[in-house]
């Protein structure tokens, strides 16, 4: 089996450390409170922003390899968006006071019959908060940056399209396994 040695160090110092940072802002959003449609919406940005740094964590360690920070279109449209959306209508129809369109999402929520479950989820605010920064987050990912050589008449070196990465760590270990008599590697 290969060794990942450095890598696995880096990714759980990376991790641990996000996982403190994320601590240390779910602490501030307490400090900031939700007295006020401002103070709400100031500590539910900062629960959100803790949860994308969870999910950051995950692909800082990758950047030491070598590879650049993409958004997955797929992972955006069918994820990200209906989270968006979700999120956006329950934290609307539950923000204190008279937000911004508080009333509105409220009487669209009693027409279709949903402002039960409006409320009922809206006691998980801070939870659905640090969800959205998750799924966020996890919409980035890590993949190998190509560049070409340069081509007479450009300025620079010219980037290609990365390559599709699939099972990487997986595919590589099973062209290493070799079997103990021979040495020789197995196909």
């Amino acid at each position: 089996m290969r060794k990942y040695g450095m890598y696995d160090t880096t990714r759980g110092l990376t991790l641990a450390v996000a996982a403190g940072v994320a601590g240390l802002l779910l602490w501030l959003a307490t400090q900031v409170g939700t007295q006020s449609v401002g103070r709400f919406w100031a500590a539910m940005g900062i629960v959100a922003g803790a949860g994308f740094l969870l999910a950051l964590a995950q692909v800082v360690g990758s950047w030491t390899s070598g590879l650049r920070l993409r958004l997955s279109p797929g992972t955006f449209a069918f994820a990200f968006l209906p989270v968006l959306v979700c999120v956006g209508w329950i934290m609307f129809a539950s923000q204190p006071g008279h937000g911004l369109w508080e009333g509105r999402i409220h009487s669209w929520s009693g027409s279709l019959g949903l402002l039960g479950v409006i409320h009922s989820l809206a006691l998980w605010h801070g939870a659905l908060a640090f969800g959205f920064g998750l799924v966020l987050g996890l919409s980035l990912d890590a993949v190998p940056e190509v560049v070409l050589d340069a081509v007479p008449g450009e300025a620079g070196p010219r980037h290609a399209a990365a390559p599709p990465v699939a099972d990487e760590p997986v595919t590589a270990e099973r062209r290493e396994v070799v079997r103990d008599d021979t040495q020789t590697p197995i196909r």
